[in-house]
């Protein structure tokens, strides 16, 4: 469906979903160039994974923890799957189970990221979220790449999903 300049491949809907198991790089970065520092950080993951041999079992991801657009962002690239291998830029870490807001869609971040926020406004939902001394505090929002960024540079051609979990 494209709703105006935003293609929205599925959702809005709610799912449930288990925990998934990650490794990720965190680090807390000004919101103007949090894309940037995004594909750094991804840069940086997939040389790891790379050179330990790791192969991710799912998706790479942005998470969002604590969002401050108008000052400091703590973000966390990672890739979905188990392993024993981390080491002190590299952390095991976990997408926690609960209901998310999901929506998938190519190109148009912002627009996505509006519609997914107007949706779970609609539904009458509430993220799960607390205040935080720099911002607001998620307990899981992501944007995962369905499309594998080692294979599709072109991020205007990726399928990005948006899971925000809610309150139960």
């Amino acid at each position: 469906m494209n709703m105006g300049e935003l293609d929205v491949v599925s959702g809005p809907r709610l799912e449930r979903r288990q925990e998934v198991p990650t490794l990720g790089i965190r680090e807390t970065v000004p919101f103007r160039t949090m894309l940037s520092n995004r594909d750094r950080l991804l840069a940086e993951l997939i040389a790891w994974l790379t050179d330990h041999g790791v192969e991710p079992t799912g998706h790479f991801f942005l998470r969002l923890h604590v969002v401050n657009m108008s000052g400091l962002m703590d973000i966390e690239v990672g890739a979905s799957g188990a392993t024993d291998i981390s080491d002190g830029r590299v952390q095991a870490g976990s997408l926690p189970a609960g209901d998310y807001a999901v929506l998938a869609y190519r190109a148009k971040s912002m627009a996505a990221n509006r519609r997914l926020h107007a949706w779970v406004r609609e539904q009458g939902l509430v993220l799960e979220t607390r205040p935080h001394p720099r911002g607001e505090a998620f307990a899981s929002r992501c944007e995962i790449y369905l499309t594998d960024p080692r294979k599709e540079r072109r991020k205007t051609r990726w399928v990005v999903e948006l899971a925000f979990m809610t309150r139960s």
